[in-house]
């Protein structure tokens, strides 16, 4: 059947299950747009800067546990983008990137936005797919899709030339790989499970490789924690991936984010074995390199992770697995479990014990505004077993990690690498995705004003975040990072934003605005945020800056 290459890619694009796409209109796609109003299966969300399209796209792929989808056109277009691609990229999650071009016959000559995108994405994608040949451009789609969902998910680039669009083809639409799974070897299993028997305090971490197939996601949750139990093992979300086990569970052993407290981290270093099953590694989980130590780790480590080239990368593995994470797991619940383990429980429940204790809803009054955690713990008490959370970059989010015990069933949204202005666009793809479902948006007001504007798609569509804005008049954790590294030094001055009426910013787009000045107004405007249903609420929190985060205050030389 002979049809357009526009056509084509919207069919091919179906036929991968894509059914909505982030963008922001342009010209050199507007032929792949005229073809995608044809297609009934596919909702195309037009978005307000290209960097909240991006972080869309990176949350509704995690939310799927597939590839999520956005458009961006050439130049302008596909630069406001790239934050979302290097938080793809070093978040391991897949994303397919089209990206409009120059008309092909202009190609070299510096036309109008032209660049070389080869070039120009080398470093923050997994490969840059240019589609030159009409026939070529369903296989591009195809390919692109594997690429982001393979080995180590990521994003994956493809770009359009304007005038490949209108051209006419009979190639038939490609159809989607299916997903490859690798698996552990016999003799590798055989030894970490001989490791684990040994071992009298391991330490296992674990990470969002896991949730690689969204089919089995319950199950993954289900598996994991009956893994912990058998074998007497202390479990261990890594970084922003606290849903993965229940926080309340006697067998969670501590939230491994960035800068563990001393009093958790200094007890995990006890540990005679570690065990990281579905996370990367990197500095922050690693403690700046120090715990595993980089590149020589301090005690024998295994590391479970679905690409042989990442395992053994920076740290050398005294086991390394590549394999997908979730089948080591089967694997080791098949077995049965170890003889022994229970010698095991005081190690785990000790470690328990003191994560216990840093959840306690504990916090002192701030002179200068409210502490966040009063704020936190309040959002806390109307969390809905099913609730999405999404955070922002920011001192602020410690608090989340102190304050929330996230479970299984809820999920966490956050641009792993530290990104600002993710926060109101991955809120925004979780009500579009889960439409219905409690969605609550953690934002310092550094963050709210990178891509708050995001808000306008979210009333748009008819999504319904509820959107929480620290408001420390000034970008916090920098000036921590100052006031740590050069004690004594003004800093204030420097890092201060002059912040409008968030609240009255909120009701300028059509959602809720509410204001929160006083600990005493904390409860009843907590509540009357989640009493708002049908639009998007925020709420105006004047915080304060001398609570540097949830574990350490200002305290002037």
């Amino acid at each position: 059947m002979t049809r357009s290459v526009a056509r084509l890619l919207a069919e091919s694009l179906e036929a991968h299950d894509v059914d909505q796409i982030f963008c922001v209109p342009g010209e050199s796609y507007v032929g792949l747009i005229n073809a995608l109003t044809d297609m009934n299966s596919l909702r195309l969300i037009v978005c307000r800067h290209e960097g909240g399209a991006g972080f869309m796209a990176v949350a509704d792929g995690r939310l799927r546990n597939r590839a999520g989808c956005c458009i961006v056109s050439r130049g302008p277009g596909l630069s406001n983008a790239m934050v979302s691609l290097h938080s793809a990229y070093h978040d391991a999650t897949p994303m397919v990137m089209m990206v409009g071009q120059v008309e092909r016959k202009d190609f070299g000559r510096q036309a109008l936005q032209e660049q070389n995108y080869s070039r120009l994405l080398s470093d923050v994608t997994k490969s840059v797919i240019e589609v030159i040949d009409p026939d070529q451009a369903s296989e591009a789609i195809a390919r692109a899709f594997h690429l982001a969902e393979s080995g180590t998910p990521g994003p994956v680039a493809v770009i359009l030339p304007e005038d490949l669009f209108d051209e006419k083809t009979d190639v038939p639409v490609d159809q989607p790989r299916p997903r490859v799974l690798s698996g552990a070897r016999a003799e590798d299993l055989d030894r970490l499970a001989e490791m684990l028997v040994k071992s009298e305090r391991p330490l296992v971490l674990v990470g969002g490789a896991l949730l690689a197939d969204s089919l089995h996601e319950q199950s993954v949750y289900a598996d994991l924690q009956r893994l912990a139990e058998e074998w007497v093992l202390p479990t261990s979300p890594t970084h922003r991936r606290p849903q993965l086990f229940d926080a309340t569970h006697p067998h969670y052993g501590g939230y491994m984010g960035i800068r563990v407290p001393p009093a958790l981290i200094s007890e995990m270093k006890k540990a005679d074995l570690m065990v990281v099953i579905g996370e990367r590694l990197t500095d922050s989980v690693s403690q700046s390199y120090t715990f595993p130590a980089a590149p020589q780790p301090q005690l024998p480590l295994v590391h479970v992770w679905p690409d042989a080239n990442e395992v053994g990368r920076v740290w050398r593995p005294d086991l390394g697995i590549a394999a997908d994470p979730y089948e080591v797991v089967k694997a080791l619940l098949q077995r049965g479990a170890p003889a022994g383990a229970e010698k095991r429980r005081g190690w785990v429940s000790g470690l328990h014990a003191i994560h216990r204790k840093l959840l306690a809803k504990e916090w002192e009054p701030t002179p200068d505004g409210v502490n966040f955690a009063a704020i936190v713990c309040e959002v806390d008490k109307h969390l809905a077993p099913d609730a999405t959370v999404t955070s922002d970059a920011g001192n602020f989010g410690s608090f989340i990690h102190r304050y929330i015990g996230f479970k299984p069933g809820q999920i966490f949204l956050s641009a792993v690498v530290g990104a600002m202005g993710s926060g109101m666009p991955m809120a925004v793809a979780a009500t579009l995705r889960r439409p219905g479902k409690q969605v609550v948006a953690f934002m310092g007001d550094g963050g709210a004003l990178m891509a708050g504007n995001e808000i306008a798609t979210a009333a748009q569509y008819g999504g319904a975040p509820i959107v929480i804005i620290s408001d420390n008049r000034m970008y916090g954790t920098i000036g921590m990072h100052h006031h740590v590294r050069y004690p004594g030094r003004p800093f204030q001055e420097s890092m201060k934003l002059t912040n409008p009426d968030f609240a009255a910013w909120a009701r300028s787009f059509g959602a809720e605005g509410i204001t929160i000045r006083d600990e005493s107004e904390v409860a009843d405007g907590i509540a009357r945020a989640f009493a708002v249903k049908t639009k998007p609420v925020v709420v105006h929190c004047h915080t304060s800056a001398i609570q540097m985060s949830a574990w350490r205050r200002y305290e002037p030389a």
